[in-house]
C-alpha cells in the first residue's frame, strides 16, 4: 500500500461510507488522490481495523525552536509498509476567538498545509484549536515560518495552558454579559508564556461563554470556566407578556412552573420575579425573549475544576467567585489565575488536574493558600462529615500582654 500508483484495498473502511451520515473515510479519500500521506493513512488506518492494535506510537518529543507545545509527536510502527506515515506529527494552531475567519486565511492555511503536510486538517476538534494533522519532522519549522507569515501562531500542548476559546458573545449573540472575544484575545496574549512552555502539573483550559446558556459547555470542559452573568432584576417588559399570550404560549405552566428556583408568579396579567432567589437558568429568557432580558449590571461567575473523566471521574467546575466585573485589562482574574497557578504548580501531582488538586487539598486549604474568603455559593451539595472542626487563634490582651513586660 506504500505504492504511491497502486491504490489501497480498505474493505472495513468502506463500511465507514455506507449510510447518510458525513464520513471522515470519504473525506481521507478525496485528500489521496493527491497526496501520498493521506493515501498512506488509509492503509494503516485498514490494518488496525483488520488487527485489532493500533498503529501509532509516541517516539519522542518534537517541536519547533522556542516551543515546548503545540507540535503532538505521531510515528507509525509499520514505517516500512506505509513510508509516507512514517511520521505524522499534529500540529495545533490558535483559533481566532468566537471561530471568525475571513477566507483568505482559510485558504493560507489549507495551502500552506498542502505544501508541507497532508493536507487534512480539524476544524475544529474537542481542542478547540485548527488542528493539521499530519506532517514530518523536518517540515514542522517551515510549516511553522509560514503560519506566522499568515498571522497564525501555535496553540497549547502537554502540561501547559492550552488554547482559550469562548464563544461569539456580543459579535452574534444579544444574551452576552461581557465580550467573551476581547477577554480571550487579552488572556491568550497575556499568558503567552504558560501557553507555549509546559510548566505545569497538567493542561490547564480557559473556556470563556458569555451568558448562562453555556455554548461553549464551559462548566463541563475548563478548569477555568468564566460564564456571563447579572446581579440585578432581570429586566421585564410587561406589554410584550401580553403578546407571548395572545399567541399562545401559557406562562404559567410553559415558564413559571418550569423555573428550578420557583422564584416566579404570574397572575395573567403580570409577571413577577423574586430575583434573589433566581439561579439564573435563562430559561424564562429563551421562552420569551422580546419580553426579559436578562439585568443591566453584568459581569461573569468564574468557576473551577471541570474536566474529562481521565485520571478519576468527570468534573463540573464549582464556583469560586459568584461575580466579577469583566472589563479590561482583567486585572482582577489575571491576579486571581496567577495565586492559583503558583500553587497548583508548586504543590499538584504529575498529571492532577486543578479539580481534582483541590479534591485532594480541601477546598479551605486551597481558598486559604489563594486569599479568597469563602462563599455560600461555593458550596457543591451538602456537608457528608457532621463534626465541625474551628481553629483557634489565641491573642494575647493588650492589658495582659502590658503587665507581662512590666
Amino acid at each position: 500500500m506504500g505504492d504511491e500508483n497502486k491504490p489501497s484495498q480498505t474493505p472495513k473502511l468502506d463500511e465507514l461510507e455506507k449510510g447518510p451520515w458525513p464520513s471522515f473515510v470519504r473525506e481521507i479519500k478525496r485528500a489521496a488522490t493527491k497526496s501520498p500521506m493521506a493515501r498512506d493513512l488509509l492503509g494503516v488506518l485498514e490494518l488496525s481495523y483488520e488487527e485489532k492494535v493500533g498503529h501509532w506510537k509516541h517516539g519522542g518529543i518534537v517541536g519547533v525552536r522556542g516551543y515546548g507545545g503545540g507540535v503532538i509527536g505521531r510515528y507509525s510502527d509499520v514505517p516500512e509498509k506505509f513510508p509516507n506515515v512514517a511520521h505524522f506529527h499534529t500540529l495545533r494552531v490558535n483559533q481566532p476567538a468566537g471561530w471568525f475567519y475571513r477566507t483568505e486565511a482559510l485558504r493560507a492555511i489549507c495551502d500552506l498545509w498542502e505544501r508541507h503536510g497532508s493536507g487534512l486538517t480539524n476544524l475544529h476538534g474537542s481542542t478547540g484549536d485548527i488542528i493539521l494533522l499530519g506532517t514530518r519532522t523536518e517540515e514542522l519549522e517551515s510549516t511553522f515560518a509560514d503560519l506566522t507569515k499568515a498571522g497564525f501562531d501555535l496553540g497549547g500542548s502537554g502540561s501547559d495552558v492550552r488554547t482559550p476559546s469562548c464563544c461569539v458573545g456580543p459579535a452574534r449573540c444579544e444574551w452576552a454579559c461581557y465580550d467573551t472575544l476581547n477577554f480571550t484575545y487579552d488572556i491568550t496574549m497575556h499568558f503567552q508564556d504558560e501557553l507555549h512552555r509546559p510548566a505545569f502539573p497538567y493542561k490547564f483550559k480557559f473556556k470563556a461563554s458569555g451568558c448562562p446558556n453555556d455554548c461553549v459547555a464551559a462548566i463541563a470542559r475548563a478548569d477555568l470556566s468564566i460564564i456571563g452573568t447579572w446581579r440585578d432584576e432581570i429586566q421585564i417588559d410587561q406589554a410584550a407578556l401580553k403578546e407571548y399570550t395572545e399567541n399562545g404560549i401559557d406562562i404559567q405552566a410553559d415558564v413559571c412552573e418550569r423555573c428550578p428556583s420557583q422564584c416566579m408568579s404570574w397572575n395573567g396579567k403580570e409577571l413577577r420575579i423574586a430575583d434573589e432567589w433566581c439561579v439564573k437558568c435563562m430559561h424564562c429568557i429563551n421562552a420569551m425573549p422580546k419580553a426579559l432580558r436578562p439585568g443591566q449590571e453584568r459581569g461573569a461567575v468564574i468557576l473551577i475544576g471541570s474536566k474529562a473523566p481521565i485520571v478519576q471521574g468527570a468534573m463540573l467546575s464549582s464556583v469560586l467567585v459568584p461575580f466579577m466585573k469583566m472589563e479590561p485589562p482583567y486585572t482582577e482574574l489575571k491576579e486571581l489565575v496567577g495565586k492559583i497557578l503558583d500553587l497548583w504548580s508548586e504543590e499538584g501531582k504529575s498529571r492532577e488536574r486543578v479539580g481534582e488538586f483541590i479534591q485532594r487539598v480541601g477546598l479551605g486549604n486551597f481558598l486559604e493558600a489563594i486569599g479568597l474568603e469563602p462563599k455560600p455559593e461555593m458550596v457543591a451539595h451538602p456537608r457528608e462529615n457532621p463534626y465541625v472542626f474551628y481553629e483557634e487563634y489565641f491573642e494575647e490582651e493588650p492589658e495582659a500582654a502590658s503587665e507581662t513586660e512590666g
